[in-house]
C-alpha cells in the first residue's frame, strides 16, 4: 500500500466528509443557531465515547492485528473481535437505556433529549459492527471499498441532518447521527458480501483468550482516548457556556468543527496508511524511513492547508455559519497554527499505537488532557473565547515536543 495512494482515496474520504460535514453544520447554523451548533458538537462527543466503549475499544487492535497476520489465518482474530463488539455493545447499550435520563441532564442540563439517548442505547450494535467491519477492511488493504463505505456513510449522514434538522430541529440533528450509521451498517454488509471480501464462516472460531490480551493492549489506549479527548471538549464546552455564554460555545464549536473537517484529509490518510504500515515494520530503520517518507509528504500539505484555511477565514465563516458566527475569524491564527503541530504530533503519535507502547500513549494522553483543561480555564478566563485558540496551540506544542522527547533514539540517532 502506497502512501501516496492511500492518500488519494483518503483524500476521497475527506472530500466527501468536509463537504458534508460543512453543508450539515451549515443547516444546523441557519435552523438551530450557535446554541445547536453547541448541543450537536456535545452529543458527538457522548456519541465517540459511547462507540469506543460499544465496541470494546478494539478497533485499533483490529486494524493492526489485521495487517500483520494477513497471510496467515484471520478467523481467530475475525471471530473474537465479533464476540467482543456484540457483547460490549448490548451491554453498554442497556446501561445507556437505563440512565438515560441522567445522561441527557448531565450532557444537555435538560431531560428533552432523553429518547434520542435512548434511541443510541438501542443501535449501538449496528454502530459497533459497522465500525468493526471498516477496521477490518482497513486492515485488508481493501481501500477502496473502504473509501465508498465511508462515503455512503457520509451522504446519508448528510440526507438525515438536512431533512430531520428541518422537520424536527435540534432533535432532528441528533437522531440523524445515530441513523445514519446504522443504516450504513446493512449497506456495508451488502457491499462486504456481493465483493466476497468476508463471508459468515471468517467469523466462526472459538473465542481466543490470545487475541483478547493482544487486543486488550488496544482497549486500554482506546479508552483513554476516549475518557480524554471528548470528555475534555465537554469541560471546555460547559465552562466557555457557564462563563461566556451558550453562543459563544457555539463559536467554539464551529472553529473546531472547521479545524477537524479540513484537517480530516490528513488525519484519514495517516490512520488508513501508518497504522497498517508501521504496525508491519520491526527494523528500526525501516520505521524511521517510513515516517520521514511520510513527513516529506504529509507536513507541506499540512502546511498548506493551514495557510489556504487562515487566509480565506472571512469566506469560510460566511459560507458556512450565519452573521452571528462572524466572532470566530479571531480564532483562526492560533487555531491553525495549532493544527499544524498537532499532525506533526500523530505522526509520532500513530507509532505509540502501531507498536502498543501503552504506557507512554497513556502518560502523554492524560498529560494533554490535564494540560488542555488547564490552559483553557487560564486562557478564556483572562482573553475570553480568544483564549480557547491559545490554549490549542501551546497544547499541540507541548504534545509534539513530548513525543519528540520519546523518540528521540529513533529520530537522532544512528541507526
Amino acid at each position: 500500500m502506497k502512501l501516496v495512494k492511500t492518500t488519494l482515496w483518503s483524500g476521497l474520504i475527506s472530500f466527501m466528509r468536509i463537504a458534508s460535514g460543512f453543508v450539515s453544520t451549515k443547516v444546523v447554523a441557519v435552523l438551530i443557531g450557535p446554541a445547536g451548533v453547541a448541543t450537536v458538537g456535545a452529543f458527538i462527543n457522548f456519541v465517540a465515547i459511547v462507540l469506543t466503549f460499544g465496541n470494546g475499544a478494539i478497533n485499533n487492535g483490529v486494524v493492526k492485528y489485521t495487517a500483520e497476520f494477513k497471510e496467515s489465518d484471520l478467523k481467530p482474530l475475525f471471530a473474537t473481535s465479533l464476540k467482543i463488539s456484540i457483547y460490549c455493545s448490548v451491554f453498554f447499550g442497556a446501561i445507556i437505556i437505563l440512565f438515560a435520563n441522567l445522561i441527557g441532564k448531565t450532557l444537555f442540563e435538560t431531560s428533552a433529549y432523553v429518547n434520542t439517548i435512548r434511541f443510541l442505547g438501542l443501535c449501538l450494535i449496528f454502530y459497533s459492527l459497522n465500525s468493526l467491519l471498516l477496521s477490518i477492511l482497513n486492515g485488508l488493504g481493501k481501500i477502496s471499498l473502504f473509501t465508498l463505505i465511508n462515503t455512503i456513510s457520509t451522504l446519508c449522514g448528510l440526507v438525515l441532518t438536512c431533512f430531520l434538522s428541518y422537520y424536527f430541529r435540534v432533535e432532528g440533528a441528533l437522531y440523524a447521527v445515530v441513523l445514519s450509521q446504522t443504516i450504513v451498517f446493512f449497506i456495508a454488509v451488502a457491499l462486504i458480501i456481493k465483493n466476497k471480501i468476508l463471508n459468515y464462516g471468517d467469523f466462526k472460531h472459538e473465542f481466543s483468550r490470545q487475541i483478547l490480551t493482544k487486543l486488550s493492549h488496544y482497549s486500554l489506549m482506546a479508552v483513554i482516548t476516549a475518557l480524554t479527548v471528548p470528555v475534555s471538549q465537554i469541560i471546555i464546552r460547559n465552562f466557555i457556556i457557564t462563563n461566556l455564554g451558550i453562543d459563544m460555545a457555539g463559536i467554539w464549536q464551529g472553529m473546531a468543527r472547521i479545524s477537524d473537517g479540513y484537517l480530516m484529509v490528513v488525519n484519514t490518510a495517516l490512520s488508513t496508511y501508518y497504522l497498517p504500515k508501521l504496525s508491519s515494520l520491526n527494523k528500526d530503520v525501516e520505521i524511521r524511513s517510513e515516517l520521514f517518507k511520510g513527513a516529506k509528504i504529509i507536513i507541506p500539505v499540512t502546511m498548506v492547508l493551514c495557510g489556504v484555511i487562515y487566509v480565506c477565514r472571512e469566506l469560510i465563516v460566511t459560507i458556512l455559519y450565519t452573521k452571528e458566527f462572524q466572532s470566530m475569524q479571531k480564532l483562526f491564527l492560533w487555531q491553525v497554527l495549532g493544527d499544524f503541530f498537532k499532525i506533526a504530533s500523530f505522526l509520532l503519535a500513530f507509532l505509540l499505537l502501531a507498536k502498543a507502547r501503552v504506557k507512554e500513549f497513556i502518560i502523554l494522553e492524560i498529560g494533554a488532557t490535564l494540560c488542555s483543561i488547564g490552559l483553557n480555564y487560564i486562557f478564556i478566563t483572562r482573553y475570553g473565547i480568544e483564549g480557547s485558540s491559545f490554549a490549542f496551540f501551546i497544547n499541540y506544542v507541548i504534545y509534539f515536543l513530548a513525543l519528540v522527547f520519546v523518540f528521540k533514539n529513533l529520530l537522532f540517532k544512528k541507526l
